[in-house]
């Protein structure tokens, strides 16, 4: 590769698109040539660059000539059928869906844990679940230290993490509430004002984060374990998650209770996240200091806090990580992974 990049975008409109794009331009990441893809209906309209107008193109299966980096965020289906093309011309392809994580031909990286497996793929690197990424950027520092067996974590997570719809649903349906000026137990909206998720988002909690598996999991709550085996290379790793979907725009935060083969306490577990790369270590309860997602909405950096002896496990810690899922958890990850590549 030359050492200015051609960098194409494939699903450049989307939530995570645009943010790819902001962070190839804040990063200063050596984009030679630039290449806008999303679909048809946004093929003629134009997104700004380093101040320049740059027109999006239709996605299509010869877009990916010349080439260097693709970056995919426009869903499984999409980089299935589209990747291997980009693969053929030459690109090699960041994806963001979840089409390729599993394949055991295809490194799955976080570049603070695991960067070096950039180096050994064939064209193809991918991008880890949001949820997994900005809960491993905390546990996997604790891991290198004293050896993690297993954990139990509940999610809180970002209608952002949906896409665009989403975001626009949660909006309509809290304007829709306060323009009728209810009452706060007068909550529930008619059915017309739900679209995206299975039932009303605004107001609520929803435990249902993909779709559901056989064994009452969910896809999502499977990342975790599965992922993190991988990206960790950590193959006897255990996770039980449940994964919720809060009424917050933008950033995922989890609480995480993980046992360790180790015995751990606070204060040694302070020391090692204090200069964990990518984290910020916020705890100071007598303060009121802990991460939250308005704090972190729009960082490079996760947050976590709450640290305190998990008092039902063995060398058991208890901690709360939050992150922005359109940055680390998704193009802010994906760009690093780039930058592994120059």
């Amino acid at each position: 590769m030359s050492q200015l990049k051609h960098v194409a975008i494939a699903g450049a409109t989307g939530a995570v698109g645009v943010e790819m794009l902001r962070c190839l331009e804040q990063r200063n990441f050596p984009v030679g040539q630039l290449t806008l893809l999303a679909s048809a209906r946004s093929a003629g309209k134009t997104m700004k660059f380093k101040g320049t107008d740059v027109t999006i193109k239709e996605l299509k299966a010869d877009s990916f000539e010349g080439v260097d980096i693709a970056l995919f965020s426009a869903g499984g289906g999409i980089s299935k059928e589209f990747i291997p093309h980009a693969v053929k011309a030459g690109a090699v392809v960041v994806d963001n869906s979840s089409a390729y994580r599993m394949d055991d031909s295809v490194p799955l990286v976080v570049p603070e844990i695991n960067a070096d497996d950039v180096k050994k793929h064939k064209g193809i690197i991918a991008n880890p679940n949001c949820t997994t990424a900005i809960t491993l950027m905390a546990l996997w520092p604790l891991h290198q230290a004293f050896g993690v067996k297993r954990l139990f974590a509940s999610s809180y997570q970002a209608v952002s993490g949906t896409g665009a719809q989403a975001i626009e649903e949660l909006e309509r349906q809290t304007r829709e509430w306060a323009k009728a000026e209810r009452k706060w137990d007068d909550v529930r909206l008619p059915a017309d004002q739900v679209k995206v998720y299975p039932h009303q988002i605004a107001f609520n909690a929803l435990p249902h984060v993909d779709s559901f598996l056989d064994s009452g999991y969910t896809k999502e709550e499977m990342k975790m374990e599965n992922e993190g085996r991988k990206i960790m290379h950590h193959p006897t790793l255990r996770a039980s998650v449940t994964c919720v979907r809060v009424p917050v725009f933008r950033a995922h935060s989890v609480a995480v209770s993980a046992e360790f083969e180790k015995p751990v306490t606070v204060e040694a577990a302070y020391e090692v996240l204090r200069t964990a790369k990518g984290l910020d270590l916020v705890d100071d309860p007598t303060l009121k200091k802990y991460p939250l997602a308005l704090d972190v909405a729009g960082k490079d950096n996760c947050a976590v806090g709450r640290l305190r002896l998990d008092c039902a496990l063995d060398n058991g810690l208890a901690f709360w990580v939050a992150g922005d899922q359109l940055l680390k958890g998704a193009a802010l990850n994906a760009v690093q992974i780039a930058e592994c590549l120059v």
